[in-house]
C-alpha cells in the first residue's frame, strides 16, 4: 500500500465530538482509544469561508414575487408604455403582435383554445396569475440581458403583454404594485392544489406488491396459426 493511501485510509471524520478512525490494521488500536476520549480534531464554530452576505445583497436577489402581489416593487406601466419597449427589447423573438417568431414562445392569442386538440397556452389564455409575468420577466428577460429593465418597464411590459390578449383593454391603464395581483386571468379557475394525497389515498396500499403481483401472461394465439408470418419465398427481399 502506497503511503498516499495509507494516509488517505487514516483520515479522521469528527462526528458529535468523536473522533471516528479508518485506519490500517496497525492504527487500529490508537483509534479504539481515541474513539473513548474527546475528540482532538473538531470542526471550528466557522470555516473562514467567504463573509456573510449584507443585506443589500440578499434583497438585491430576494426579488421573486408571489401570486398574490407580495414581493412587487415599486413601480408602474401602461401598455401604451409597453408597446414601445416590445418592440425594441422582446419583439425579434416573439413577434410584434406576441405571434412569436420561428421557434420562439408565442405569448398572445389563444383565449378558449384550452379544450382543443391542439391548444394555444399563452400568457393571456393560460397562466392563472398576472404576477407570474411580472416575476418571470424581471428574472430572465430579454434573453441574454436579463435582469437589466427596471421596474417601470416591466410593468409596461406585463400591461403590453394582457393588452394582446385582450386581458387588459385600455392601453393607458396603468399597472402597478397595488392593482397587478387584482387583475382577473381567463383561466384563473384552472387550476386547483395537487390534492392527490386525499382524492387517489383509497389506492395506496400499507404492503405494496413487489414480487410476483401478477400472475404470468398467457399466450392465447400466434401469428403463423392465423397466417400472417411470411414465408421464406413470400418474404419481401432485404438488401
Amino acid at each position: 500500500m502506497s503511503r498516499s493511501v495509507s494516509l488517505l485510509l487514516a483520515g479522521i471524520l469528527t462526528v458529535s465530538g468523536v473522533a471516528l478512525v479508518h485506519a490500517p490494521a496497525g492504527a487500529q488500536q490508537t483509534a479504539a482509544k481515541a474513539s473513548t476520549q474527546k475528540a482532538a480534531v473538531t470542526l471550528p464554530a466557522k470555516l473562514g469561508l467567504g463573509r456573510p452576505a449584507l443585506p443589500e445583497e440578499v434583497r438585491a436577489w430576494d426579488d421573486d414575487v408571489r401570486p398574490d402581489g407580495v414581493g412587487l416593487p415599486k413601480g408602474r406601466g401602461t401598455a401604451k408604455q409597453g408597446d414601445e419597449i416590445f418592440q425594441e427589447k422582446c419583439a425579434s423573438c416573439h413577434g410584434e403582435f406576441g405571434q412569436g417568431v420561428g421557434r420562439w414562445p408565442v405569448l398572445s392569442g389563444g383565449l378558449g383554445t384550452l379544450t382543443a386538440d391542439r391548444p394555444d397556452k399563452t400568457v393571456g389564455s393560460f397562466w392563472p396569475d398576472a404576477t407570474t409575468a411580472f416575476d418571470y420577466i424581471q428574472r430572465a428577460m430579454p434573453l441574454g440581458n436579463a435582469r437589466s429593465l427596471a421596474s417601470d418597464e416591466v410593468y409596461a411590459l406585463v400591461a403590453y403583454i394582457l393588452s394582446m390578449s385582450d386581458v387588459i383593454k385600455d392601453e393607458n391603464y396603468e399597472l402597478n404594485e397595488s392593482n397587478l395581483a387584482k387583475v382577473k386571468m381567463p383561466n384563473a379557475g384552472g387550476f386547483f392544489v395537487d390534492d392527490r394525497d386525499v382524492s387517489e389515498k383509497h389506492f395506496w396500499q400499507r404492503d405494496p406488491c413487489m414480487k410476483n403481483c401478477r400472475p404470468p401472461p398467457k399466450v392465447i394465439g400466434r401469428a403463423m396459426s392465423v397466417d400472417v408470418t411470411p414465408d421464406s419465398k413470400a418474404g419481401p427481399k432485404v438488401d
